[in-house]
């Protein structure tokens, strides 16, 4: 299937490093940030794992979980773990879902759909890199999808958190390189007379669809 943002992400079981999972019962009143990899014991990944587990203290502040996926078993991710805590000074304390059964991946179409399970290389899973930003009513919000060989940013997955969570909480969008505390942009469905009620503060006006107002509070 395709999924689109504003569409209700999917619901799954899966095995996970810390036991099963329901998908939306775990996501609870949350955000999540589900981001996925092609291989458990290569070399992009190991990086990304360990720098998630630096910032995780960080999606924590937003109230964004975050969960791993690789096409990998569950006891591959075991093992694995160790590897990630031992380069990147940092342990994996989120969960991480086994797919060795491509389920959760043709479900999200991170893989094509007549890929197989069984012994597979990074190659095959060229596509399994992929993030999916999902609210609180279980929406996707944003995604974002990388090839093998670029590692992820994730300082601007971060950053794209609280832009989503901006958005949703106060009606309002946000400009190019925007960062938490900049002005924001009025959308052009909110008229010059309601945007005069919702900020008597004022706004700035640089074209009759373009008004920017500081980030509400």
């Amino acid at each position: 299937m395709s999924i689109r943002i504003g569409d209700v992400a999917p619901d799954f079981t899966a095995e996970t490093t810390e036991g099963t999972i329901k998908f939306h019962e775990w996501i609870g009143d949350n955000w999540a940030v589900l981001f996925s990899h092609p291989k458990d014991f290569t070399p992009v990944c190991t990086t990304e794992l360990g720098t998630v587990a630096r910032l995780k203290p960080e999606f924590d502040k937003r109230n964004a979980k975050v969960i791993g996926l690789s096409v990998d078993p569950v006891s591959d991710h075991e093992k694995w773990v160790g590897d990630i805590a031992e380069t990147q000074g940092h342990a994996v304390n989120f969960p991480v879902i086994g797919d060795a059964d491509l389920t959760v991946s043709k479900l999200y179409d991170m893989i094509h759909p007549n890929a197989s399970g069984g012994v597979r290389t990074a190659n095959d899973n060229a596509t399994i890199r992929s993030v999916f930003i999902i609210g609180p009513d279980k929406k996707v919000k944003a995604m974002l999808v990388y090839p093998m060989s670029a590692g992820r940013n994730f300082d601007e997955i971060l950053r794209l958190v609280d832009a989503v969570q901006v958005n949703a909480q106060h009606a309002v969008a946000t400009p190019a390189n925007w960062r938490p505390g900049d002005d924001v942009i009025i959308p052009t469905s909110v008229s010059d007379e309601d945007a005069k009620k919702k900020y008597p503060q004022g706004f700035k006006t640089l074209k009759p669809y373009l008004r920017t107002v500081a980030q509400p509070k």
